[in-house]
């Protein structure tokens, strides 16, 4: 990517942070499970987050188990209870987005063709559809989960300033700008059952992300929208 190469050794680099500071809240401190327990552990997240978008913080934890071809046994020993799953599911999802950006950046030919894949990839994890499943309970500032949260605005910053530099996305986006629109446009529209809306879903992403181009076409009211803004203006 030319002049974009040294951003994405820089989210490289942030992406590792995540291991480093989750040794800090003591959750590193166990020994290595088994292959197989993390492919289990794995399965379960993955359709814990399916079904908690289907049918909500209520959602079945039978379901989840079936869905990932466990039994209940093996769901409740890596997960105790629903706030411990609900935890990792929402942790599950801020890494798996990181690691999207960081692939995209490191292996695409243009700093906005990596934001596409990006994009287009963190929508089919559902992050938009889960964020209303959230109980008001939910411990959002977690040291997990803040951890996770600082890692993933480092590494979508090094995906958008990529851009900047290659002169293929306009300057006037921020971090926040990007995650409300794909939190926003991933998400089923209320009380359409429209669960197979993906294709959807695509399109107008793909629709946003062409307003992303540079040269820009209009000026933005306000400024570039951070992920601290989202957090003290409730959305």
């Amino acid at each position: 990517m030319g002049a974009a190469a040294g951003k994405v050794k820089a989210a490289v680099r942030a992406a590792g942070k995540v291991a480093g500071k989750r040794a800090r809240t003591g959750t590193d401190a166990v020994p290595r499970p088994r292959a197989d327990a993390v492919r289990n552990r794995e399965r379960i997240l993955a359709a814990a987050r399916d079904v908690l978008v289907e049918f909500g913080p209520a959602a079945p934890l039978d379901e989840i188990a079936r869905r990932a071809g466990v039994g209940n046994a093996t769901l409740y020993r890596h997960f105790p209870d629903r706030p411990a799953l609900i935890h990792h599911v929402v942790l599950f999802g801020l890494d798996r987005v990181t690691a999207l950006a960081v692939d995209s950046l490191a292996e695409e030919p243009d700093a906005f063709a990596a934001l596409c894949r990006f994009t287009h990839a963190a929508a089919d994890e559902r992050i938009g559809a889960l964020c209303p499943v959230l109980a008001s309970d939910f411990d959002h500032d977690h040291p997990e989960l803040v951890a996770s949260r600082e890692v993933l605005e480092e590494t979508i910053e090094a995906l958008l300033t990529a851009g900047r530099t290659s002169g293929l996305v306009r300057a006037d986006i921020g971090v926040g700008d990007l995650m409300i629109a794909l939190s926003q446009l991933s998400r089923p529209l209320p009380g359409t059952g429209c669960f197979d809306a993906n294709v959807f879903v695509h399109r107008h992403l793909q629709l946003f992300l062409d307003g992303l181009r540079a040269p820009a076409r209009s000026e933005l009211p306000g400024s570039a929208t951070t992920l601290a803004d989202l957090r003290r203006k409730p959305m």
